[in-house]
């Protein structure tokens, strides 16, 4: 991609505005916390006391709006408290130029480096660097920083007390993850219906797995429709896709594909009716043809083998997911890991996230081309050198510049771009509309601070609908407050315009000079999904060797493991597409190309783990033949990935050719072997980039090296 096209792409992604649900009840307690720290700061201390206080409120109302499925008052609190301190250090060391110059650049780096504890961590940060930059400013005296660093920990406190006794939609953002995740599956059950081998996008049942991740305090309080029903939606995606493709039995033709295309028309129903019934905490009205679908007594008839197993399998599990959608826990004797009864995904406190975060950042220190160590050098430079440039420069309001590289500056390259584009556009109107309010209005202290709050209040509403929203809204609550203060308009707008700009190019710039393009790693992301999938298969092919029933921890956890790399290379292939870089080797076709063949090598997985054999059912000694094989010959591959060369599967070939065929589950496990080599097959092709051989006359022959490999039983 050029830079003009990139350029182009990411103004447009800044600029654009997204269709959201809209939370006015949160949005309505965030400004009343603001509101209430505001008044009662008016009243006892005046405007500057004020204007801290409704900076430690702001900043904490949008803690709690980051990335959790409940707003967590522990945020609020950590994000006044670091603002109080960060406030008090800089006013202490700010009449010291080079002093206040070392600690803003202590404080970006680690802002910086708290990106690589999460976005939440590091948005907060990143924050408390930007708003201490202005907050220094009001103090005229250590007892009066002291005093106003007291009231942004009084703003925080406030902030979060709201959370905790007015909360909006307690559990409402756990039903959405799991009504999403079986609807995600309903859907996926009608696409099978027409398409045997359709995809099927992990992510919500990835988010209804984090929204299941809870303290020990919110377990005891959870609906029982939330607890247990994420399992049977995890177990019923196996069955489904089992049930509808070719290759496990099912003829693409007949009365036994008519009788999968019914049973896959009534799952999406009840999985449908389910997902209604969890999101508004309502009873289970389950439609009466669907219900007959899996009553009819011809199912064993029509359906033998593998896909009558599948059948049969997936009506149990929607049974259980119907009871359990009622409110009632009822799970197959067989399907519930007696060691895993009862156990909950348990979320650490705030406290035990220190050490995690403190074990990231020395990762990301000690990792060759980190983009996080990077994007920390690079929000340290600009920002004090923006801050020296801003106090040089006879504008005043120094902290303008700085304040918005800070705030526009991301680890990757879309994010920074698109974010400086909207700050500036949002700013530019923001300061325009409340200049033109204030001059119609020429408000007073307590009416600035009405529309302060009004400002904040909106700007909470579309957090989330995109930057130029939110930027605008900023814009708008910063004049305000600052008018609360005793600023006259004239006095800020201009500079702020004129700065923001100057802050918006210089981190634009700094991300030209100093990148960490996400295409040179996506061979790196590649290699790891590439591994991960083996090893989610290799445990799911051993297990045939060695029956344990459906209870089996060690494919559970390659299972997750595969989904997260695959998520990172989705993500990281999405930034790359954005960026202005070569390909390097892995053009977007051969990526493309890539990603099918692993999907495909997963899918399968999942095929065969839909009919893991019950624990005492006769072994498959070559499947564990295979499984080694497949495990040492994909982390063999993934390392070729890295290196730019080709992998092979010299091995899986051997281990497959040598295939014995005892045992009774042989069929499923052995047909699923030959899928694997020829899934693994595709991803070479994808990767070899060596041209074809060319005919007599220069043209393309069109003809590759076949493989040799084992035909289908």
């Amino acid at each position: 991609m050029t830079w003009w096209r990139a350029l182009r792409q990411t103004a447009h992604t800044g600029l654009s505005v997204e269709r959201r649900r809209l939370e006015p009840l949160v949005a309505l307690r965030g400004a009343t916390g603001l509101a209430l720290v505001i008044g009662a700061s008016l009243a006892l201390f005046g405007p500057a006391v004020a204007a801290s206080s409704a900076f430690g409120a702001y900043q904490a109302a949008i803690a709690t709006f980051q990335r959790s499925w409940r707003p967590r008052p522990e945020l609020a609190i950590a994000s006044g408290t670091s603002l109080a301190v960060s406030t008090f250090l800089g006013y202490a060391t700010a009449s010291h130029q080079p002093l206040f110059l070392a600690l803003l650049a202590l404080w970006t780096c680690l802002a910086g480096l708290s990106w690589a504890a999460g976005p939440t961590i590091g948005l907060i940060a990143t924050s408390n660097v930007a708003i201490m930059l202005v907050t220094i400013t009001l103090p005229t005296s250590i007892a009066a920083a002291a005093g106003h660093a007291a009231m942004m920990v009084a703003g925080g406190l406030v902030q979060a007390a709201l959370v905790v006794l007015f909360p909006v939609r307690r559990w409402g953002a756990h039903r959405d993850a799991l009504a999403d995740a079986l609807a995600a599956e309903a859907d996926y059950a009608r696409r099978l219906r027409h398409d045997p081998v359709a995809p099927f996008d992990p992510i919500p049942l990835m988010a209804a797995r984090d929204a299941a991740t809870i303290t020990p305090r919110q377990a005891r309080t959870r609906p029982a429709e939330l607890h247990g029903a994420r399992g049977l939606a995890e177990r019923v995606r196996p069955v489904l896709a089992s049930l509808a493709d070719p290759a496990m039995g099912v003829p693409e033709e007949g009365p036994e594909r008519a009788r999968a295309r019914e049973l896959l028309a009534a799952a999406a129903d009840i999985l449908d009716a389910a997902a209604r019934a969890i999101r508004h905490g309502t009873p289970v009205r389950l439609p009466s043809p669907a219900v007959a679908a899996f009553q009819t007594p011809d199912t064993g008839a029509i359906l033998q083998g593998p896909p009558h197993r599948a059948a049969t399998r997936l009506g149990a599990l929607l049974k259980d997911v119907v009871e359990v959608a009622g409110g009632r826990t009822a799970e197959a004797p067989g399907d519930r890991d007696p060691k895993a009864a009862d156990k909950n995904l348990l979320r650490p406190g705030l406290a035990a996230l220190v050490p995690a975060a403190a074990r990231a950042v020395r990762a990301e220190l000690r990792r060759r081309g980190s983009p996080v160590t990077r994007h920390a050098l690079r929000v340290t430079t600009v920002t004090t050198a923006g801050y020296a440039l801003g106090t040089y420069l006879p504008l005043g309001h120094a902290y303008w510049a700085p304040m918005a590289s800070v705030m526009v500056m991301r680890p990757d390259f879309s994010q920074t771009y698109s974010r400086a584009v909207a700050r500036f556009a949002g700013t530019l109107v923001g300061v325009a509309l409340a200049t033109g309010l204030v001059q119609l209005t020429h408000p007073g202290t307590r009416l600035s601070a009405a529309l302060a709050v009004a400002s904040a209040g909106l700007m909470y509403l579309l957090m989330r609908t995109g930057q130029f929203a939110a930027q605008a809204c900023v814009a708008a609550y910063v004049v305000f407050l600052l008018g609360m203060g005793g600023e006259e308009w004239t006095q800020t707008v201009p500079e702020r315009v004129f700065l923001t700009l100057l802050g918006g190019a210089l981190a634009m710039l700094a991300y030209a000079l100093y990148p960490a393009w996400e295409t040179p790693r996506l061979r790196t992301r590649l290699a790891d999904w590439l591994a991960a999938d083996g090893r989610y298969a290799a445990a799911v092919v051993g297990h045939y060797a060695e029956p344990a029933g459906k209870s089996c921890p060690d494919v559970r956890e390659t299972l997750l493991a595969a989904r997260d790399a695959r998520v990172a290379w989705q993500e990281a292939a999405e930034r790359a597409q954005r960026e202005p870089v070569r390909h390097r080797g892995l053009s977007r076709a051969a990526a493309q190309d890539a990603e099918h063949a692993l999907v495909q090598i997963g899918r399968v997985a999942m095929l065969m783990e839909a009919h893991l054999p019950e624990r005492g059912a006769p072994p498959v000694p070559a499947a564990a033949r295979f499984a080694d094989a497949l495990r040492t010959a994909t982390a063999q591959g993934a390392k070729a990935v890295r290196e730019r060369r080709v992998p092979t599967w010299d091995p899986v070939r051997e281990a497959l050719a040598a295939w014995d065929g005892e045992g009774v589950p042989d069929r499923v496990v052995r047909r699923g072997a030959n899928l694997l080599l020829q899934a693994l097959d595709e991803l070479s092709d994808a990767l070899d980039t060596t041209p074809p051989p060319m005919l007599v006359d220069g043209t393309d022959s069109g003809v590759r090296t076949e493989r040799p490999g084992p035909a289908d039983p």
